[in-house]
């Protein structure tokens, strides 16, 4: 036990053991590990010409539609497929065309009224 110094000199600390990890990489290793972890992940992100969304035309579901600036979708409950499906689509057909007779925009917009299991 040291003992008490009251001149203000430091006192000194008892020693502690070394603490080694043994078993995982060395840091160097996992600090490599992430940089390429990084360099994939921007890759994925920046695209090459062969990544499959490089063209988002593609994606579309209706890739032709015009959508109105001012258009808004009215308020309706979503479809999250616990109820019956025919009942859901009439009921999203009277609502959305009072606002448009246009079919590609009546698909379009029909994803979004989609929630829950129905979605996927």
């Amino acid at each position: 036990m040291p003992q008490s110094n009251t001149a203000g000199a430091p006192q000194p600390h008892p020693l502690q053991p070394l603490q080694v990890s043994v078993g995982g990489p060395p840091p160097a290793m996992e600090g490599r590990k992430k940089l390429y972890l990084m360099k994939d992940r921007l890759r994925a992100v920046e695209g090459f010409g062969d990544y499959p969304f490089s063209d988002m035309t593609k994606l579309c579901f209706v890739p032709d539609v015009v959508v109105l600036p001012k258009f808004k979708v009215p308020d309706f409950d979503k479809y999250k497929g616990t109820t019956c499906p025919k009942n859901y689509l009439k009921m999203y057909c009277q609502k959305m065309g009072a606002y448009s007779r246009d079919e590609k925009l009546l698909m379009h917009f029909f994803q979004d009224s989609l929630a829950g299991a129905a979605v996927i």
